[in-house]
């Protein structure tokens, strides 16, 4: 038969073409979920997750710093702020994994774009405090925790990925990339 084709698989292994839809969406929140609590709460979490990359967590950590920022701008640029706000993280991220691998890192491609989007996950909820308090000086202690907290969970992701002497040289733009957003997020743009 020509259109057969023969697969000396394991009969035991997952395939995602064979499983129910909500099968593999709730196999997919779980794994995103077990992400995020590498980021938020690291003892918790296994850090070889990270390395497991999808762009899923991403998407929806953009989506949700890109509403909750939307919600604070004015009526007339919601929109604007939406669209910036989601190609920045995209654009970013590009550049910070790009440096990463320039610099010799060891790491994958997506697997960098991953964790740089998962380390989001801090300044959202950075943001989704903000938009609660409206105290500045409370935003802005929370908006340095935030930042602090992203570039930490970045820093043990990219720790002992390139030479030492390079280390900084990856990190520093990690920071700035959460800086950024940070402080359209203190800003309330």
């Amino acid at each position: 038969m020509l259109n057969e084709v023969h697969l000396n698989a394991d009969p035991n292994t997952i395939s995602t073409l064979d499983e129910p839809v909500l099968q593999t969406l709730l196999r997919d929140a779980k794994a995103i979920g077990r992400k995020l609590v590498v980021v938020v709460c690291p003892p918790l979490g296994d850090e070889r997750e990270l390395h497991d990359w999808d762009l899923w967590g991403p998407l929806f950590l953009c989506l949700m710093l890109a509403s909750i920022l939307t919600i604070n701008a004015s009526d007339d640029q919601g929109a604007a702020v939406f669209s910036a706000v989601f190609i920045f993280v995209w654009l970013g991220g590009l550049v910070v994994t790009i440096n990463a691998k320039l610099l010799g890192s060891k790491i994958m491609f997506f697997q960098t774009y991953c964790a740089m989007g998962y380390c989001l996950a801090p300044i959202c909820l950075g943001a989704l405090f903000c938009w609660i308090i409206p105290w500045f000086f409370v935003n802005l202690l929370l908006c340095v925790i935030a930042w602090a907290w992203a570039c930490w969970a970045a820093l043990r992701f990219f720790r002992n990925t390139v030479n030492a002497d390079r280390e900084v040289l990856v990190v520093y733009p990690v920071g700035l990339f959460y800086v950024f957003f940070t402080w359209m997020v203190l800003v309330g743009i």
